[in-house]
């Protein structure tokens, strides 16, 4: 009999990916870290309460033992506010997630404790500590999870129907790619741990779902483990979506497994058009001049392609939204996100950027504000060109044009997420002030939970982190 309980929070963000647009439902449940959290506290000592703050209300006066608040950057500072209300009524707060993970010191100034990187072998060591009343500082592994034995996601707290993808399986962690605006292999490493395959399949057979996504950094890292997992998703009538690189999704061997074991969406992280531009954020693996013939192979096998494309890199001038929607549209992409380049506190990016950044306001880090001064493109360029992009493409005679009227891709999950995206970014963002007002430097120092491998990145890193202890 459960003698404690245990609050998880995910705090509100203003992404409209995570929030109810479309009967009462959001696109995306960001729940995947914190059901992972549960399952790895013992059901017979405690009960855990889940709350997802961008479809319910936080009950603040709940009696709870402890609670546990997981935060990336744009919703941070809501999860410090969280955590204050909570502490005032003589609750321990601990925080995890990539800003906490990354920002340590400053986390530490809003909770009692803080889960760097992975918690799944330091969380005995948290409850440990909050049944003697220990409870307190920065809660690391020595070594990184052998992804051997995982826990089972505690599924059964989901509000299945708020959410119209819910489910998040990790066959993998880490990534080897190592672009510079993204924190994967800083917080879960420069190579791939994979799960056994049957640990795969148990926790797809009893998530109560039909429809999942694989939640790796990406999925076709390396040719022959994908084709082992998709060889076990053969004939279970799953459905299920993942995201990869480009280089290896243009394998007919890949892709014919992909078609044959029910995935029905790619989502690739295709940045930018410009070889360029791809060579100076390490995204090596991305060949501009194969992309249209990527998203045609992939189409082939009736698979819906998603497009990730960032503006506001160095080389890119006020011609590159129309250029890139253009061919997204020409290419008939099936769906397409448009980012504002965010240099996130740790990441690489962070370090080469920082005497560019202009604002410091965790809140406005979400892809969509401008935080820093662009070198080739005025801040309003930045602006008008990201909202034109999205308008262009989620027109509705671009909709019409690109929509799978004839072949084998699934025209009704092509329209959930057009519509979504349509009503999300072109009728419903509403940013007043995009171009972020300048703010004072912030006074704590990002350290990476994994340092690079590469000598040349790691130097990157390290004169950053000095830069900063000296300011």
């Amino acid at each position: 009999m459960p003698t404690r309980t245990v609050h998880l929070i995910n705090p509100k963000t203003q992404s409209f990916t995570t929030r109810p647009m479309f009967f009462n439902r959001a696109l995306y449940s960001p729940l995947a870290g914190l059901l992972t959290v549960a399952g790895l506290i013992p059901r017979d000592k405690y009960e855990v309460i889940l709350t997802d703050e961008n479809i319910e209300e936080i009950d603040f006066d709940a009696k709870v033992d402890m609670v546990g608040i997981s935060a990336m950057t744009s919703y941070v500072k809501r999860g410090y506010e969280i955590a204050a209300e909570f502490r005032r009524r003589g609750v321990p707060v601990v925080m995890g997630g990539v800003h906490p993970s990354f920002m340590t010191d400053e986390a530490l100034q809003h909770c009692d404790a803080v889960v760097v990187g992975e918690a799944d072998l330091v969380m005995d060591k948290v409850l440990d500590d909050l049944e003697n009343n220990q409870l307190a500082g920065i809660y690391k592994a020595d070594k990184l999870h052998p992804m051997v034995n995982m826990a089972m996601p505690r599924y059964d707290l989901v509000k299945r129907n708020r959410y119209v993808n819910r489910t998040f399986v990790q066959t993998s962690r880490g990534c080897h790619h190592g672009c510079s605006f993204c924190s994967e292999h800083m917080m879960n490493g420069l190579k791939f741990r994979y799960r056994p395959v049957d640990e795969v399949i148990h926790e797809i057979e009893n998530c109560g779902q039909n429809f999942i996504s694989l939640n790796d950094a990406d999925f076709f890292g390396t040719p022959e483990r994908p084709k082992e997992v998709m060889r076990a998703l053969k004939g279970r009538g799953i459905k299920w979506q993942a995201g990869v690189t480009s280089k290896l999704a243009l394998n007919d061997e890949l892709l014919e497994l992909a078609a044959e074991s029910g995935c029905f969406m790619l989502s690739i992280g295709f940045e930018s058009i410009s070889r360029e531009t791809l060579t100076s954020v390490h995204k090596h693996v991305n060949r501009p001049e194969n992309f249209q013939k990527l998203v045609e192979k992939i189409h082939s096998y009736g698979i819906l392609v998603f497009g990730l494309f960032i503006f506001g890199f160095d080389s890119d001038d006020p011609s590159v939204f129309d250029a890139t929607v253009n061919f997204n549209i020409d290419a008939s992409f099936d769906m397409c996100a448009y980012s504002v380049l965010t240099p996130y506190p740790g990441t690489l990016l962070w370090y080469q950027m920082k005497r560019d950044v202009v604002s410091f306001d965790w809140n406005l880090y979400d892809q969509g504000h401008i935080v820093y001064q662009p070198k080739s493109l005025t801040p309003q360029q930045l602006r008008e060109g990201h909202m034109r992009a999205y308008e262009r493409f989620y027109s509705l005679s671009s909709m019409a044009r690109r929509a799978p009227w004839t072949g084998s891709r699934n025209l009704a999950q092509w329209g959930i997420y057009n519509t979504f995206f349509r009503r999300g970014e072109v009728t419903g963002r509403n940013i007043e002030k995009a171009v972020a007002e300048p703010t004072p430097e912030t006074i704590f120092t990002p350290s990476p939970p994994i340092m690079p491998l590469k000598r040349e990145w790691r130097e990157v890193v390290e004169r950053g982190i000095e830069m900063s202890k000296s300011a």
